[in-house]
């Protein structure tokens, strides 16, 4: 292509392998699941027929492996949309850019990666328990400013509801990027589906108070009071929206699925988190194989 990457632009380990998920091209399949935790890697590998392998470092692990014939890798991003930027150009340059001469490959790889997460309802009608397609990804974080974002004819109307409904908050500055279309009818056509809402932080940014006072009165309220058409809000995390829309931007398919843990409006956690969370990753690996 003839534009060469600086060593600081794409910073390659000594070993061959990308800076933070100390990965080689070769140790990727184009299937990945990405989760949060890094203790819910082993938890979706446990079902794979064979590991090919195993690595790890700071808080991303990587697990490659088969279930069947079909090759699927499972890393974790912790959390944040902060990590998912780390995480989602790392794994587009291991498919799109040659290590050896720096450049963009002629012939670009799109990936199917898929979000197993946990996550809070704002809907009284979701009970703990459901599991949950995001049908777009509503971002409350600053991640997006920093790259070129270009809004659909199906998601622009969407966003310019919302900020009519937020308008009286300052600082509310969103964007909003739907799921791919074949992956969620594919592995989400028979789930509940909603908008998700990706906040910048636990407490405060998703209307959670302990002792420091929040800026946003009753925001919860603000959330699922939002309807355009048949879309409402249904829940809130803090990574779709970013893997939605970085996703686009470098041309994978992306589709976040949501293990509901918590009701925001009944304020209620879950009994039994585990068993929530292997409902949604056996219902997502049953899909992929």
């Amino acid at each position: 292509m003839g534009n060469k990457l600086s060593e600081a632009d794409l910073i390659i380990n000594q070993d061959g392998t990308i800076y933070h998920l100390n990965l080689l091209p070769e140790d990727l399949a184009h299937t990945v699941i990405t989760v949060g935790d890094p203790d819910r890697v082993s938890e979706i590998s446990k079902h794979f027929d064979r590991i090919e392998l195993k690595k790890g470092k700071r808080e991303f692990l990587t697990h490659t492996g088969y279930i069947g014939q079909k090759r699927i890798t499972v890393i974790s991003t912790g959390i944040g949309t902060d990590n998912i930027d780390i995480v989602f150009n790392e794994l587009d340059a291991l498919v799109n850019i040659d290590f050896e001469t720096r450049e963009v490959k002629k012939d670009l790889v799109s990936l199917d990666i898929i979000r197993v997460g946990t996550s809070g309802a704002i809907q009284s009608d979701l009970p703990m328990g459901t599991i949950l397609a995001s049908s777009f990804g509503l971002g409350l974080d600053a991640l997006m400013k920093y790259y070129i974002h270009e809004l659909s004819v199906d998601e622009r109307p969407i966003l310019e509801a919302f900020n009519s409904h937020s308008s009286h908050i300052k600082g509310i500055h969103p964007y909003l990027t739907a799921a791919d279309p074949v992956l969620l009818e594919r592995i989400g056509g028979e789930m509940v589906q909603g908008i998700t809402v990706t906040a910048p932080g636990f407490y405060a940014p998703q209307g959670r108070q302990v002792r420091a006072k929040n800026a946003i009165p009753n925001f919860i309220e603000l959330l699922n009071s939002f309807q355009h058409g048949k879309y409402r809000i249904t829940n809130l995390e803090m990574e779709t929206a970013g893997i939605y829309a970085l996703a686009k931007a470098l041309g994978h398919k992306a589709l976040s699925v949501n293990a509901i843990l918590a009701s925001r409006v009944n304020f209620e956690f879950s009994k039994s988190p585990d068993k929530v969370v292997d409902k949604a990753i056996r219902t997502v690996l049953e899909k992929l194989s």
